[in-house]
């Protein structure tokens, strides 16, 4: 093992718990472990004892003892190799990058976070997409495997700290594009169905409309507007939700009688059936523009292109992107 060293909290870690000042730097120190190195005065800052809850501030010192394992002997698990494919495709996909952020246009069928049988993620590959900043960018909301559009992250601790207060509080606002079966009347309005995980034939989950005395009921809105349609059989449908549910959008269109085309959980069988196999049998829900209060002040707004199989399908049906313009912008 290496000497005693010292680390400077940097701006970017300015009000950090102690504690996870190391858990960030050196994730191979439990917590256990740190207490102990703490107790014995062993490790300090600016020369004190300290305490695993105290803050840390810009600029100060942080004793190092040998007794922390450097990063690269820490004992966690093995990262997992990140293909070079996956990190030519994502860098492929940013459409803005500044000092606080970084916007990618995620493609459909990528997961964003990994699991017991996903290896190949977006947070694997974060630190293939640091550049010039001082760490790797940071998760800050999600989308689902088979949702592509927009992505954001933030590129230090305090952006993703700013933007994780504001997607709490709802000052986000999203609009996704997706294909539907049937043509929605009337063409636009508010969906409010609470909803309720339960249990699903695979084993898994998914997302029901219950009634709100339901005790596992959740209060979920999504605002819906048609941009266009194919004859009855299908709608280009903008939503924009109002809450932030585990599959609400693809769960209210279908508690609606309109589900998404291509939908593997929420999909009607005979509708999809109806389409004769002529489109992609993927889920068609993009996400499609993004506004928020951005880090460095003002608001930032960005729109994600259509890739992949929808833009496929869009081409395929004679649907005009040149006709997606916001569907709710009357109402701001």
């Amino acid at each position: 093992m290496s000497g005693v060293h010292h680390r400077k909290v940097k701006s970017q870690d300015d009000g950090l718990r102690l504690d996870r000042w190391f858990r960030q730097y050196f994730p191979g120190l439990t917590q256990g472990r740190l207490e102990k190195l703490l107790r014995r005065g062993l490790v300090r800052v600016d020369g004190k004892r300290a305490k695993a809850n105290e803050r840390v501030v810009i600029g100060q010192s942080i004793r190092i003892p040998p007794e922390v394992p450097t990063d690269h002997k820490s004992p966690i698990a093995k990262q997992v190799d990140v293909p070079p494919s996956l990190i030519e495709q994502l860098e492929a996909a940013i459409i803005h990058r500044d000092k606080h952020i970084l916007v990618l246009n995620k493609p459909s069928g990528l997961a964003v976070q990994g699991g017991s049988k996903t290896t190949v993620h977006v947070d694997a590959a974060l630190p293939a997409l640091q550049f010039e900043a001082e760490e790797a960018p940071r998760l800050v909301h999600r989308l689902d495997r088979d949702t592509s559009g927009v992505l954001l992250l933030a590129r230090n601790r305090k952006a993703a700290q700013f933007l994780t207060r504001h997607f709490a509080t709802r000052e986000v606002e999203k609009i996704y594009w997706a294909l539907a079966h049937g043509v929605p009347r009337p063409p636009r309005g508010r969906i409010s169905v609470p909803l309720a995980k339960r249990a699903a034939a695979d084993g898994g989950e998914r997302v029901r409309p219950v009634d709100k005395s339901d005790p596992d009921a959740m209060n979920a809105q999504t605002d819906f507007a048609e941009i266009a349609r194919v004859g009855q059989r299908f709608s280009w449908l903008a939503f924009r939700p109002r809450t932030g549910r585990t599959h609400q959008i693809r769960a209210h269109a279908a508690a609606i009688g309109h589900p998404l085309v291509g939908d593997p959980k929420y999909r009607d069988v005979e509708q999809e059936e109806e389409t004769g196999g002529i489109l992609p049998k993927k889920l068609h829900l993009h996400a499609r523009s993004i506004i928020l209060p951005h880090p460095a002040g003002g608001r930032f707004s960005c729109e994600a292109p259509l890739t992949g199989h929808m833009a496929e399908t869009w081409d395929m049906l004679s649907l005009d992107i040149a006709d997606g313009h916001d569907p709710f912008d009357e109402e701001n």
